[in-house]
């Protein structure tokens, strides 16, 4: 029997019947064609279909879609506004911070939320931050970079 749940996703309101068993992942993807979540360990250790919900990073391929009711979930899709990418996007493309892009969109959120929780944070603490999505082409240094980077500029901003 399907659940009727109401969610803002990207700043869009949502009112959604899903299926008790269906993850987030499936439900962004699946229904709402949002591609950015990746599906690749299904088990909520790689990282690659990280969002944020309610200010937190998440594995969405760990939380049913019926924890959504009532939250805030935002995707790679909806982190840049009016044409103009998010920062720490913009510190992932000036440092190279990506091959693949298979993990891009989860690392991005992840980082997004630990630059949220913590204004400047250290490199030990931006590793920690991101040690639950796994790169396999950049060998991280590039990732940490541009972290710092969009931490020291938004430190620089106020």
């Amino acid at each position: 029997m399907k659940h009727l749940i109401e969610t803002k996703i990207n700043g869009t309101s949502y009112r959604l019947e899903v299926e008790p068993h269906w993850t987030l992942l499936e439900l962004l993807r699946d229904v709402l064609g949002l591609a950015g979540a990746k599906e690749s360990c299904g088990m909520g250790e790689c990282g690659s279909c990280t969002v944020i919900m309610d200010g937190k990073a998440i594995s969405s391929c760990l939380t049913l879609a019926v924890r959504a009711e009532g939250k805030e979930v935002l995707t790679i899709e909806g982190l840049a506004r009016g044409g103009e990418l998010h920062p720490v996007q913009r510190a992932f493309i000036e440092h190279g911070a990506f091959q693949c892009g298979y993990c891009t969109p989860g690392m991005i959120l992840s980082s997004k939320a630990l630059l949220d929780d913590h204004l400047n944070p250290s490199e030990e603490e931006i590793r920690r931050g991101i040690s639950g999505n796994l790169c396999r082409c950049t060998g991280y240094n590039m990732i940490v970079e541009a972290i710092q980077s969009a931490s020291e500029k938004r430190v620089k901003r106020g």
